[in-house]
């Protein structure tokens, strides 16, 4: 698979994590869910950073959205 795929979801689920984590906390509850999400989006990311040659720049992301939506999008 694509690693910029990998690169993007790890990004979109830790972005949905990240109100998961924000309501745990302010209901004084374990953020248990959201640290599994958590931790499977940054396993996705480092799968894709050592998976593709030279890794990610900052600048390389929104890139790695654009080829990823183009390949979905017919």
């Amino acid at each position: 698979m694509n690693p910029d795929l990998f690169l993007v979801l790890g990004i979109v689920v830790a972005g949905f994590s990240i109100p998961s984590v924000l309501s745990a906390i302010t209901d004084g509850r374990a953020p248990r869910a959201s640290a599994v999400t958590i931790l499977i989006a940054g396993g996705l990311v480092l799968y894709a950073m050592q998976t593709k040659q030279g890794g990610y720049a900052l600048s390389d992301i929104p890139d790695a959205f654009v080829r990823v939506a183009a390949q979905i999008m017919p």
